[in-house]
């Protein structure tokens, strides 16, 4: 691979809960995927409070296992760790491979719903070839909403996030996929790790967007970072927006309150 990375990654998520769960399950999408560009060396996942159901393939092509949790437990602890390959594609990621067909990545979610800001948005986008008016419209984005650090993902809509003029890179993901779909384009969410210059540790995994563009296929945007994914970013899943792409995501019984802590490594092997 051209200019390949090989990055090692560790990544830990602890519920603490009030009182104790009577019955949990919880959908985990924490596993890289093999794509172009994106070699799997090892990885492995861990669960301390519950136990593996199944594992299977989604119709994203995502690796999802399914954990359940033991009765009466205060604590969870899934632990993710590995190392990847990745080499700089300079965003292009290349033709459609999945079983799912392009038109429904046209499909809006309630997260990603067009709304008249959006659409007023992706109306700012003028000329130049399809590639230029992505690249056009994720400088827009940047520029109309602040990235804020110390926020969290609040579930916003695409339209909300473009009147309240700022958040986080899930935000950004959203604003993209309905601005990019109002204007004709398949476009997806990218839920994944990405290597920072200045430090190995993180709170949360990063998000990005991939469209698909007639005789090039899926390119990628990182709107909150103003450039196309290079050998610094990890793949592990993709959805029609966050919930289908979200690194864990259930149900539970009991439990009441619950206290999430989040440790994310990654740094170059």
């Amino acid at each position: 691979m051209n200019n390949a990375k090989t990055l090692r990654i560790r990544h830990r998520t602890h519920y603490a809960f009030e009182v104790p769960i009577t019955y949990g399950l919880q959908q985990v999408r924490m596993l890289p995927r093999e794509d172009q560009g994106q070699r799997v060396i090892s990885w492995k996942v861990e669960i301390d409070g519950g136990v593996k159901e199944l594992e299977f393939i989604d119709h994203h092509s995502n690796n999802v296992q399914l954990f359940s949790f033991h009765n009466n437990v205060l604590d969870v602890l899934v632990v993710c760790e590995g190392m990847i390959e990745i080499g700089d594609q300079s965003g292009v990621v290349g033709k459609h491979r999945a079983l799912t067909p392009l038109w429904l990545f046209e499909r809006e979610t309630s997260e990603t719903r067009a709304g008249s800001a959006v659409r007023g948005l992706a109306q700012k986008v003028k000329g130049g070839s399809d590639l230029k008016k992505l690249h056009a419209l994720s400088e827009l984005i940047k520029t109309s909403i602040i990235y804020q650090t110390e926020d969290q993902y609040s579930g916003r809509s695409a339209d909300r996030i473009v009147q309240d003029g700022f958040g986080v890179c899930q935000d950004h993901a959203h604003v993209f996929i309905a601005a990019a779909r109002h204007m004709g384009f398949p476009c997806r969410y990218v839920s994944g790790y990405l290597l920072l210059d200045d430090t190995d540790e993180q709170e949360a995994m990063h998000a990005w967007v991939e469209a698909h563009i007639f005789n090039l296929g899926w390119v990628g945007f990182d709107v909150s970072n103003g450039i196309s994914p290079d050998n610094r970013y990890v793949k592990v899943a993709t959805g029609l927006s966050y919930q289908e792409a979200a690194p864990i995501i259930g149900t539970r019984i009991g439990g009441g309150s619950e206290r999430l802590n989040v440790a994310i490594e990654v740094a170059q092997q």
